[in-house]
């Protein structure tokens, strides 16, 4: 079990996203101990990366977020399969790329950057 702050860490974000995430996932219902402490269990820590998945890297909106994990199957769905807002919109899901550009070569660059950063 992880507290509120080691699973902020974990995933990038700040408790009080978590905490938000809580009131619009209904899925999302970690323990909650004595002074209201927040603890996760796996599957709870597994989704909450799941909806930040969703979130920030596919760009869903909480909205549609919360659509994609009602869907049946959501739960055992790995996390890259559903097509991002970009790809949608250009039609590009299939082809693997966002705005014309292959993902493959925006991983390479975010990678580039990544390493210049270290």
């Amino acid at each position: 079990m992880l507290a509120i702050g080691e699973l902020a860490d974990r995933i990038g974000v700040p408790t009080h996203v978590l905490r938000y995430w809580e009131t619009r996932f209904p899925q999302l219902k970690p323990l909650q101990r004595s002074g209201r402490r927040r603890y996760y269990r796996a599957e709870d820590v597994a989704l909450a990366e799941r909806i930040h998945h969703l979130l920030h890297v596919q760009g869903f909106t909480v909205e549609g977020a919360r659509k994609a994990l009602s869907e049946p199957g959501a739960k055992a769905a790995p996390a890259p399969a559903a097509e991002t807002r970009s790809e949608r919109a250009t039609g590009n899901g299939a082809m693997g790329q966002a705005h014309g550009v292959p993902v493959a070569a925006l991983i390479a660059l975010r990678e580039r950057l990544a390493a210049a950063l270290d």
